[in-house]
């Protein structure tokens, strides 16, 4: 793997492009070596590589640095204990690299590791590695997070679903490193939306991975076990009048709390189209709960166990790293239009200091400046998400084998992606665009579309980014 990449981006809306000017330069400084291996860490405070944030992380930069973004993978798949578990977090300690197995800490992993086969040129050792890795924590899973056998996976600690400080965990560990649960607690063993996604994502790799490799019966098995948690997850964590997930406690009783998790369980693609729809048209968009001024605070703001905490905690603010997972999440759905206004409101949250931090107040936007460790700056996710907001707005994504194009109107811009031997480009006049691979013309559009090729710039598919958008406003050159 020898793929260089950039990304170069100008605009005549001039807060976005001081943020991105500041987010390229400060990411740099999350660029560390493990020993020899470069990774992208999260920063802000934390210099580790987390399970929840740095593979996810890790593909979007890809777009800038191929090399951390592969090991942002591989390193987790390397460091997989014999039974199957991943560490929940890596660290460089004493000079050396040092696998973390006291938590889950997430795991937005298996979609970006996928993508990640595609970006770097389709390895098929990569793949089969990734493969076993999968296969391997879906199987760890089963085998332990059942403690009481109700066919539903549990968390353990507030570190497993990476929800610091949670109110919700009630007396729950923070971390939890034994392979039994911890006893005597109120709520854990919980059974979890997000652990039961964890399998359902895992499964769902493992089926697309099948067939690439050409093994129909073994993706068709695969599915059907993905689905198996699905189902599980509706029957069980649905509540179908509430058009909501809720996890139960250690006694089965439901927790009747309403939790951004929903829209993590959208991200691992493990909701229902039908419980999407119904969870994001009767609560994400409710302003009363999710929709506040800042969107997306993990707690709905209405609900009782909601708090304003200015440091890190996952009990209200609305965090960096939710907007970060909230683009795959609505993509899955087929919600693409609601990517450009969430955009809108984290540039505009961040503002013209250029100071990226984990949380921001779901009422005023402003910034929680300090963190647990002191005055906050530089945190991944919240620049990140920038970069990869602005990319599906003005720019350019590669996801798979297709190119996926933005042509939000309202400024001037020229994004520019170097991969390897070839360079894509879309130039926005505004209200109108147009696009190039290699230099070649591919396609003038419209203004708020998101326009689908394949890498050699052939029309797939077209999306609207507001309901005003004209589909008909596109004219091909291939």
């Amino acid at each position: 793997m020898n793929i260089q990449t950039s990304v170069s981006f100008q605009t005549s809306y001039e807060l976005l492009q001081k943020l991105m000017d500041s987010a390229e330069k400060k990411t740099l400084n999350n660029l560390k070596r493990f020993d020899t291996r470069l990774v992208l860490i999260e920063g802000g405070g934390y210099e580790k590589i987390w399970l929840e944030t740095q593979p996810m992380g890790g593909e979007m930069y890809a777009k800038r640095n191929m090399e951390a973004g592969l090991n942002n993978h591989l390193l987790f798949m390397e460091h997989q204990r014999e039974d199957g578990r991943l560490p929940g977090s890596i660290a460089f300690i004493d000079g050396k690299i040092t696998p973390q197995f006291n938590k889950f800490q997430g795991f937005c992993f298996p979609s970006s590791a996928l993508n990640m086969y595609y970006l770097i040129g389709k390895d098929p050792e990569y793949l089969n590695l990734l493969y076993i890795t999968l296969e391997q924590f879906d199987t760890y899973l089963w085998n332990v997070r059942d403690s009481d056998g109700d066919g539903c996976l549990e968390s353990w600690c507030k570190y497993d679903t990476g929800e610091d400080h949670a109110l919700r965990y009630g007396d729950a560990p923070d971390s939890w490193s034994k392979e039994v649960p911890p006893k005597n607690c109120r709520i854990v063993p919980m059974a979890s939306m997000d652990i039961m996604s964890f399998s359902y994502s895992s499964r769902e790799t493992l089926s697309k991975i099948c067939r690439i490799q050409g093994n129909e019966n073994k993706a068709e098995f695969w599915l059907k076990k993905a689905l198996s948690v699905q189902k599980k997850i509706e029957n069980y964590l649905w509540d179908e009048e509430k058009g909501a997930c809720f996890d139960r406690d250690r006694h089965h009783n439901v927790m009747n709390i309403m939790t951004h998790n929903n829209l993590r369980a959208m991200h691992w693609n493990s909701l229902t189209q039908h419980m999407a729809d119904h969870f994001i048209t009767r609560h994400l968009l409710n302003p009363e709960e999710f929709w506040t001024y800042m969107p997306l605070p993990s707690i709905a703001v209405n609900d009782p166990l909601f708090r304003n905490i200015t440091t890190n905690d996952w009990s209200g603010q609305s965090e960096a790293l939710t907007y970060q997972r909230a683009i795959r999440a609505l993509e899955n759905y087929g919600y693409d239009h609601l990517i450009p206004y969430l955009g809108e409101k984290l540039f505009g949250a961040i503002g013209e200091t250029c100071i990226f931090v984990q949380q921001y107040d779901p009422f005023t936007g402003k910034p929680s400046l300090e963190s647990l460790e002191g005055m906050q700056d530089s945190y991944g996710p919240a620049m990140l998400s920038v970069m990869e907001y602005a990319a599906r707005m003005y720019g350019i994504h590669m996801e798979h084998d297709k190119i996926y194009w933005g042509t939000t109107g309202g400024h001037e811009s020229l994004y520019e992606q170097i991969w390897g031997k070839h360079v894509f480009k879309i130039k926005n006049s505004g209200f109108q665009s147009e696009a190039f691979v290699d230099g070649k013309k591919i396609f003038e559009a419209g203004k708020d579309l998101k326009i689908i090729t394949d890498i050699n710039g052939k029309l797939l598919d077209l999306k609207q980014f507001n309901t005003h958008a004209d589909i008909r406003q596109i004219k091909t050159f291939l």
